[in-house]
């Protein structure tokens, strides 16, 4: 005889992934997902400079992104970007049929190339 909680389980498990209620997305999803796009791209730099042994800027360098951090601390704090965007991107469980959210997570990405593109433009040619 099943207990009412393993019935509960198989019953969950049974339910086709596709046929569930799919929860209305709010504001904060859509910038949760931006925000989860900005962090994994911001680590690219950090990653690859880390890596490669090469000095790069980081909020932690003097002055304060303008200044340059070892590749050690470039590699921290491409990890650091790595989690929180792989979290963020969980947390908001980005379909890939959800245009909108797609399109926020990019833009994420987008924006923070285009403005860490501007910024490191004008840092080197001081």
């Amino acid at each position: 005889m099943q207990d009412s909680a393993s019935r509960q389980r198989e019953e969950c498990e049974s339910v086709d992934p596709a046929s569930r209620d799919i929860l209305p997305m709010h504001w904060y999803d859509y910038v949760g997902c931006f925000f989860a796009g900005a962090f994994l791209a911001n680590a690219v730099p950090h990653f690859v400079h880390g890596i490669s042994g090469d000095r790069f800027p980081t909020p932690f360098a003097s002055p304060p992104g303008k200044g340059l951090s070892s590749s050690t601390v470039n590699m921290l704090w491409a990890l650091f970007n790595l989690v929180a965007g792989y979290i963020l991107f969980r947390m908001e469980n980005v379909p890939a049929v959800d245009l909108p959210m797609l399109i926020a997570f990019f833009a994420g990405i987008a924006v923070i190339g285009l403005w860490l593109s501007v910024h490191f433009t004008k840092k080197h040619s001081n």
